[in-house]
């Protein structure tokens, strides 16, 4: 399986975008196993975190003047989760995405093996989530919605009996395209909902 992914993610072409003006940050798109299912780790912010609080994320953060993503990626999955893993562990990266609240993201495609153990810091997460890779194929799954503040369709993945909003279900999406299924798919159109403009 991770060298399927690592296949699907060198025949893709990713797009970077020009972080002028923008916060730069990085995201740990983390694969596993989990009891023997491939599965993918989601985080809840915990509810007083300075920005998004309380919103279901991927374990990442800013990157450090001196950092590449795959360093931030890495280093973000040790602090917020406690898990530390290899430059090896890194599969590829996904296309960036800018939000509404002036950073641009870049996904890195981490591999954690089997059943990682993971150990949340409660200043930054409330909550882990190993989910079965299998969600992100569900026959809901992706919807798209229009908003009137907008001419961008709005992204929703339903995962965890609710609903996962960009940039994280845009990343999440993006990943069952390209990393799992091997195609090319562009979600930097994709829309936030209002309430993660700020």
């Amino acid at each position: 399986m991770r060298e399927r992914f690592g296949i699907n993610l060198e025949g893709f072409e990713r797009r970077a975008l020009d972080p002028t003006g923008l916060r730069v940050a990085a995201v740990a798109v983390t694969l596993c196993t989990s009891g023997g299912v491939p599965s993918f780790v989601l985080t809840r912010r915990a509810s007083k975190m300075r920005d998004h609080a309380g919103q279901w994320a991927l374990p990442g953060g800013r990157k450090d003047e001196d950092e590449t993503p795959e360093q931030t990626a890495r280093r973000e999955l040790l602090e917020e989760v406690g898990l530390a893993v290899g430059r090896d562990a890194v599969l590829g990266l996904l296309d960036d995405y800018v939000t509404r609240s002036g950073f641009v993201i870049t996904p890195v495609v981490v591999w954690a093996g089997e059943d990682p153990v993971l150990v949340a810091d409660p200043s930054e997460v409330a909550a882990i989530y190993v989910l079965p890779r299998a969600q992100l194929d569900r026959p809901d799954s992706p919807r798209f919605i229009t908003i009137p503040e907008s001419s961008r369709p709005v992204v929703q993945m339903p995962l965890v009996d609710t609903l996962i909003h960009a940039p994280t279900a845009a990343i999440l999406y993006q990943t069952r395209e390209v990393v799992v299924h091997g195609r090319s798919t562009r979600v930097a159109h994709l829309e936030q909902p209002v309430f993660a403009w700020t």
